[in-house]
């Protein structure tokens, strides 16, 4: 069985590696392994060097919704299983991708769990790793390029700015069971930039929640949608207008609250005007 090393960068015709997994005289089932893999926001050329051998050395391909089409075709020899988590309707419960994984991985194969973003940074990678683990399966983690490090970058807003953002916190705006319970004092303190994931249908109560613990509404806030992709949306407000700049968006959108946003800059290459984020400004500073 060739190792991921055996195959160079760039060749998509490399067959799938099942020698001696499904018989043969003398044959003995090979226990595969599993690569917990970080996709990155979307863009294909985010994708690490390690990530992409990673799929190309792929028997199967166990895939978030997120995964753009264009990585997905990097490992063409792989079966691919889609295993999208959507607003109310999860094609499989986490537990069931846990098994999955570990019964793929039983049967031989080399399996790459392709995760939109990076695997730990809110995308359960943890619970998988322990279940391989408990399974005694070898599973490794390839980082991936996570949504805010690229929707800061292309936007031009550091996470971390001298004189003004000394701290950077990434939460969740959604909870299990309702709203995100989080440490707002901690989060409302002035020269820090907090990211908000998956927090557009909570937008208005994290808003409320940081003014009441102290944060000024006229700080500068960054929603930006699809970060990284070709429809990638950004709007410029403030806390105060959080609520409005989010409404109406489908997501992946992230918020970004702190000082330093106010360095962005809302124009997206292909656009030719910045309207919406003209008209959210007016709407949050009352003009």
């Amino acid at each position: 069985m060739a190792s991921p090393s055996d195959r160079r960068i760039g060749d998509r015709k490399a067959e799938p590696r099942l020698v001696a997994l499904r018989g043969g005289e003398g044959a003995r089932p090979a226990v595969g392994r599993v690569t917990l893999v970080g996709a990155g926001p979307g863009d294909p050329d985010l994708l690490t060097i390690k990530a992409l051998k990673a799929l190309q050395a792929a028997d199967v391909l166990v895939h978030d919704g997120l995964v753009s089409a264009e990585i997905l075709d990097l490992a063409p020899q792989a079966r691919r299983i889609d295993v999208a988590k959507r607003k109310s309707r999860h094609t499989l419960p986490q537990d069931d991708i846990n098994q999955l994984l570990v019964a793929l991985a039983r049967e031989g194969l080399e399996v790459v769990r392709l995760k939109g973003g990076d695997p730990f940074l809110f995308g359960r990678g943890g619970e998988e790793l322990s279940a391989c683990r408990e399974a005694g399966i070898d599973c490794t983690v390839v980082p991936g390029v996570t949504a805010a490090l690229a929707a800061s970058a292309r936007a031009g807003a550091p996470l971390t700015h001298r004189g003004s953002a000394q701290a950077v916190t990434f939460v969740t705006g959604h909870a299990a069971h309702g709203e995100p319970d989080l440490d707002w004092t901690a989060l409302a303190r002035p020269n820090q930039t907090v990211v908000v994931y998956m927090g557009v249908s909570t937008a208005g109560f994290i808003a409320q929640r940081l003014t009441a613990a102290g944060r000024a509404g006229s700080t500068p806030a960054l929603v930006v949608d699809n970060a990284s992709r070709a429809d990638e949306r950004r709007i410029l407000t403030t806390l105060a207008g959080l609520a409005a700049a989010a409404d109406g968006l489908k997501g992946p959108a992230l918020l970004m609250v702190g000082e330093a946003m106010a360095m962005a800059d809302v124009k997206v290459p292909g656009e030719t005007a910045t309207l919406a984020a003209v008209e959210v400004q007016n709407v949050s500073s009352g003009q």
